[in-house]
């Protein structure tokens, strides 16, 4: 398993059109990909779920990669947050 932490940069956090390019950037992935904010757990390809877990600017977030191509997809999402998010 791959993962990396990332420090929300957007004003309004994790929203609805974030939200949704994250879901639609993980499904070019084989790999799972889970989102931890503090003792909650999302799956990244679950627009609700994901938009659920209320994440705000400034808040630090782990991203957890897993499965055949996590490298490949976790240097990839890394570079999404850092332009997205």
């Amino acid at each position: 398993m791959k993962s990396f932490e990332y420090t929300i940069t957007d004003p309004v956090g994790i929203h609805a059109r974030p939200a949704g390019m994250l879901v639609k950037e993980v499904k070019n992935y084989a790999s799972s990909v889970t989102i931890v904010k503090g003792d909650k757990k999302a799956d990244a390809r679950k627009l609700m779920i994901l938009m659920s877990l209320g994440v705000k600017c400034g808040e630090t977030v782990t991203v957890e990669v897993e499965g055949a191509d996590e490298e490949t997809a976790a240097a990839s999402l890394e570079t999404f947050f850092k332009e997205n998010l």
